[in-house]
């Protein structure tokens, strides 16, 4: 059996529309409306669950269904969300005015809005909101995957209670495993059982990567039928993000057959492909609140950050050691050694870098060979295959005669390969091979069943015992690790081949200079990143009074962050079109014509500061006009008028008109310190705005220096210093110091510091963003206590150091550099508060 052959058709699973089912669950209910808010679709049970006389009738006008205060509610949750694939939740909407509560899901499907509701956990709601920090704590305090595995599932079923939960992972060839599972004592365990491919058809796995949240309450439940089931054009409801959807007749027998009576799944993704899942099963019916349900959610998505955060560091660390060999090699080549007779050299450098069994050599028509590879006749007949069949580039496969049938001629001896071709043209190549060997995999169940013979009518398997199955003729897996040393090995052989001269290797060495300068560059600013996000859910967890919104205003600031990165990335860090930008975040306010959006005057291309600084600001613009402004009401516009000044600065004005009255806030929350203060803190430029009554109006000025000269201009990266270790614990003399004083050029992270100055009970705290602010507050009123970010843009914080020296001031740098512990010690700091911090770091530094 081949584990990577993959069907060449689909089965009648994978045929089946089950996003086209036209049916829901009995424990809530659906409603779709048009664009005029006039009733589309209508699950069949909405008249019992609301209260009504009647079920209502397609073209009945939500206000009559819908309580007012209710219906703003969920007209403002469809106005605010961000994509088809990101629905909107509010919790305890009085839905038809008659004191029944209800949580509410809202989505787009296609031209319709789709309003999903069940009853709310009125007296649990409460305590599901106060899980999420300790949950996400457990998890932060881990650093390897099988422990996050283990940890989730145990967190996870004692958060929902379900029978059995089970972290299941997927593999290359699409099969599953259950790599952690948390069960009652008297159930069947399934750890490490394999599941085939063919137990989740293709597009329900498509679908899971889109709606990663699935639960069916109770398996013998029959579904509510919507009415109509057929729309306009006689098409069905798409309900592909729905959290109601029934679920196919398939797929409940495949469950019953397996015991469950109930169960949950919320999907892993890593890059935006399915990693695994955590799935959750129950014997007897079960329907956790949705509240809790989303705080699962929640857990699941911190999951996968902290798994991409370990996959991503081990990967880094084999990369580090594979670079390692590679200049050994490469030192021992560049004197003198010739490529054909390097391969016990080859062999002593890989070690047990990428185990291997032989190896193989062909270069300048020169074959060597050692151990368990093929002989130089059978080599040299696969030889012209290997970069016609496999392609140019690094290529591995546990057994070779799959691809090149005459491989089969040493398979027996040779099975699986690492091919590495180091010219198309003469066919050099070095290979490692592998031995086949005898492998056992524990499936639960046959996999065979899992498949219907050609005309035969597949039915869901009904045996999930273990089935021990042996594979043969077959190799190891190649890790994907052992891939990229590889492919490292290959460019470094590669270079050897070219024959490289003095000036090539002149250039090497320009080019590791650069490679660090530019690894030194990514990790500052990554490591500024998580400073930044870190600041953000501190500071918007108190504009929150729920978990679902904590969750939506957290994730709009940090999906605008993304997608100015996203942007900057794809132009290589440059400067970017803020036109773009513009329309990006407003287009799901403004319609798919942007009818009601004005955008005036030439685009312009902004740095990367400016343009992330720029994301934020529109961010919190277009949120606050979508919640309490012009982009609120069907009647409001919005203009943005872009102009340079007369000193080539750009000017930008908002102005909003049509929408609700305006007046200035109450109290001045983190949002709207964003749009007065993040342009004038981070960039120097200047920002008004004005609470009109008839609209909001706001205009910005951004410094000529953050803007490019034209289409072609770039950013260029900055010499970064790298930052010395981390100090643990800095108690300074004399108890907490009356005044501090915080140089930060990020207002995310000057804000978040001085808060939590502040919280620690310093009375007096001065926030500055460049070295004259800096040197002008300390010979203004000298600071008790220091805490300085050492790269200010582009500038250096040594100036401010010193003055601080000279004054006898003690100071801590702050710092996103990895290295650098001799500049800091230099500098005279009595510590190094490497990013990202929190409160917890600032006052061990202290001793508040």
């Amino acid at each position: 059996m081949n584990l990577h052959q993959r069907e060449d058709s689909l089965t009648e699973c994978d045929r089946e529309p089950i996003h086209h089912i036209a049916a829901v669950q009995p424990f809530g209910g659906l409603i779709a409306a048009d664009a005029q808010g006039a009733l589309a679709h209508v699950s069949a049970n909405c008249a019992e669950l609301l209260g009504l006389a009647a079920l209502p009738e397609p073209g009945t006008p939500l206000s009559a269904i819908i309580a007012p205060d209710a219906l703003a509610m969920i007209e403002q949750a469809l106005a605010s969300l961000a994509g088809i694939d990101l629905p909107e939740r509010r919790f305890g909407l009085d839905l038809a005015g008659n004191g029944t509560l209800f949580d509410c899901a809202v989505h787009r499907s296609g031209a319709l809005s789709v309003i999903e509701f069940e009853p709310h956990a009125r007296n649990d709601f409460a305590d599901h909101v106060a899980m999420i920090v300790p949950v996400i704590a457990k998890l932060e305090a881990l650093s390897d995957p099988q422990d996050l595995c283990e940890t989730a599932a145990r967190l996870v079923r004692q958060m929902l209670g379900y029978d059995r939960v089970m972290i299941y992972r997927f593999h290359p060839d699409d099969s599953g495993e259950v790599v952690a599972e948390e069960r009652a004592e008297d159930m069947e365990p399934f750890l490490g059982l394999r599941y085939p491919a063919a137990d989740i058809p293709q597009q329900a796995r498509e679908l899971f990567r889109r709606n990663r949240f699935r639960v069916i309450a109770d398996m013998d439940a029959e579904a509510v039928p919507i009415v109509p089931a057929l729309g306009a054009e006689d098409t069905p409801l798409d309900l592909s993000m729905s959290m109601l959807r029934a679920h196919s007749q398939m797929h409940l027998a495949y469950m019953r057959n397996m015991g469950v009576g109930a169960s949950l799944a919320i999907a892993i993704v890593r890059h935006d492909r399915l990693w695994g899942m955590i799935s959750c099963h129950h014997r007897t019916p079960r329907l956790p609140p949705y509240s809790l349900r989303t705080v699962a959610e929640l857990l699941s998505q911190t999951f996968s950050l902290m798994l991409d955060r370990m996959l991503v560091a081990r990967s880094e660390e084999l990369r580090e050691r594979a670079r390692e060999l590679n200049d050994r090699l490469l030192l021992r080549l560049a004197g003198g050694l010739a490529l054909a007779d390097s391969l016990p050299l080859i062999e002593q450098v890989l070690g047990h870098a990428v185990p291997h069994d032989g190896l193989s050599l062909l270069v300048e028509g020169e074959y060597r060979a050692s151990d368990a590879a093929p002989d130089e006749a059978a080599f040299r007949a696969i030889a012209p295959l290997l970069a016609s069949t496999l392609g140019g580039a690094t290529h591995a496969t546990t057994r070779l005669a799959d691809q090149i049938p005459e491989a089969a001629a040493f398979a027996d001896v040779a099975a699986g390969a690492l091919v590495l071709p180091l010219s198309r043209a003469n066919r050099d190549c070095l290979v490692l091979w592998r031995r086949p060997l005898d492998r056992t995999i524990t499936w639960a169940g046959d996999p065979a069943k899992a498949r219907a013979a050609p005309g035969e009518l597949l039915q869901p398997r009904a045996s999930f015992a273990a089935w021990t199955e042996t594979v043969r003729g077959r190799s190891a897996e190649w890790t994907p690790e052992e891939c990229e040393i590889a492919a490292r090995l290959r460019r470094t052989l590669i270079e050897v081949v070219l024959r490289m001269n003095e000036d090539i290797a002149r250039e090497r060495a320009r080019a590791a200079e650069q490679q660090d300068l530019v690894i030194a560059e990514l990790n500052h600013r990554v490591r500024n990143i998580l400073g930044l996000i870190r600041a953000l859910v501190s500071q918007s967890q108190y504009e929150a009074l729920s978990v679902p919104g904590f969750a939506a205003i957290l994730g709009g600031r940090i999906a605008a962050l993304a997608a100015a990165h996203e942007n900057l990335t794809r132009k290589n860090w440059g400067p970017a079109s803020l036109r773009s930008l513009l329309e990006t975040e407003l287009a799901p306010y403004c319609g798919s014509e942007g009818a009601r959006l004005r955008l005036a005057g030439d685009d312009v291309l902004l740095g990367p500061e400016a343009y992330t600084v720029l994301a934020l600001v529109v961010h919190e613009l277009a949120t606050n006009s979508a919640k309490y402004g012009a982009l609120s009401a069907r009647a409001g516009s919005l203009e943005v008028r872009l102009a340079r000044t007369a000193f080539g600065d750009l000017a930008l004005g908002w102005r909003e008109a049509g929408g609700p009255p305006v007046s200035a806030p109450a109290r001045q929350g983190f949002g709207s310190t964003i749009i007065s203060r993040a342009i004038p803190h981070d960039l120097g430029g200047e920002a008004d705005v004005r609470f009109r009554l008839e609209g909001l109006e706001a205009d910005f000025l951004v410094p000529q220096r953050h803007l490019a000269s034209g289409q072609e201009g770039r950013v260029a990266p900055q010499a970064a210093p790298v930052a010395a270790p981390a100090a643990t614990s800095l108690p300074p003399p004399g108890g907490l110091p009356a005044r501090v004083l915080v140089v930060e050029d990020s207002i995310i992270i000057a804000l978040d510091t001085e808060e939590n100055l502040r919280r620690l009970g310093v009375a007096d705290v001065q926030v500055e963003s460049s070295v004259a602010g800096a040197l002008a507050a300390i010979a203004d009123n000298t600071p008790d206590f220091a805490l300085i970010d050492f790269n200010l843009g582009g500038e250096s914080s040594e100036p401010i150091a010193e003055a601080l020296r000279a004054a006898g001031v003690r100071f801590v740098l702050a710092t996103g550099y990895a290295e650098g512990g001799s500049t800091f010690e230099r500098l005279g700091a009595d510590a190094v508060l490497r990013k990202p911090y929190g409160k917890g770091d600032i006052e061990r530094l202290i001793g508040g």
